[in-house]
């Protein structure tokens, strides 16, 4: 299976290390050596994913559990009336985000902050978090935020304002449990419900109406 590549020195490091132990022959300090760079093998992994072929349709931008779906208003991410879908990251979860819609990135926010558990709505405006705004041609502007969690102490972005971007392409990732929100128009159809498991780049989680 693909690893991304903000792995590799954290997983190159554990080798080296197991490696050390394994030559001085400290057979269960290597066990749990390979076990733990095992386990961080696993969970930067970066499956392909099938890209539903539907122009309207919103797609995850992450693996998870959606845990807030409803309306909002006027929020820093969206000016006036919007719907707003969050989803949860745990440390068994991939980890690398996809972008949900295709068009062009009109802004890239990133704001220090808190680090919160990601599944507590404060942690919206008041942890670590990174929003990117995306607007495509005959569709509504939508925003989409990667957030920080109490575990979770690095956000990577990979766009910048002006690129093209396509729909389930991947764009970052966030380390160690974490949570992304969805800011949609207001007249957007959701298409997921809180509870649902959804995958980055083929679950459709709401589909945009044409202007």
């Amino acid at each position: 299976m693909p690893v991304a590549k903000a792995g590799y020195p954290l997983i190159f490091a554990g080798a080296f290390v197991t490696l050390i132990f394994a030559l001085l022959g400290m057979t269960y300090v290597t066990i749990m050596g390979l076990v733990v760079t095992m386990g961080v093998c696993w969970f930067f992994r970066d499956p392909d994913r099938v890209v539903p072929n539907q122009p309207e349709a919103v797609v995850s931008p992450a693996d998870g559990k959606v845990v807030s779906v409803g309306d909002a208003d006027d929020t820093p991410f969206y000016r006036g009336r919007c719907k707003k879908i969050s989803i949860f990251m745990s440390v068994f979860n991939v980890h690398v985000n996809r972008i949900p819609f295709s068009g062009s990135v009109k802004e890239v926010r990133y704001h220090p902050g808190k680090f919160f558990a990601a599944n507590l709505d404060k942690a919206s405006l008041q942890n670590e978090h990174n929003a990117v705004y995306l607007e495509s041609e005959g569709a509504p502007a939508l925003c989409v935020v990667q957030i920080a969690g109490l575990i979770a102490r690095r956000i990577i972005c990979k766009v910048q304002p002006g690129n093209e971007v396509l729909k389930g392409q991947r764009y970052g990732i966030i380390c160690f449990g974490s949570r992304l929100d969805v800011y949609l128009p207001v007249d957007a159809k959701i298409e997921v419900a809180i509870g649902d498991k959804v995958k980055a780049g083929s679950s459709i989680i709401g589909r945009m109406v044409k202007s």
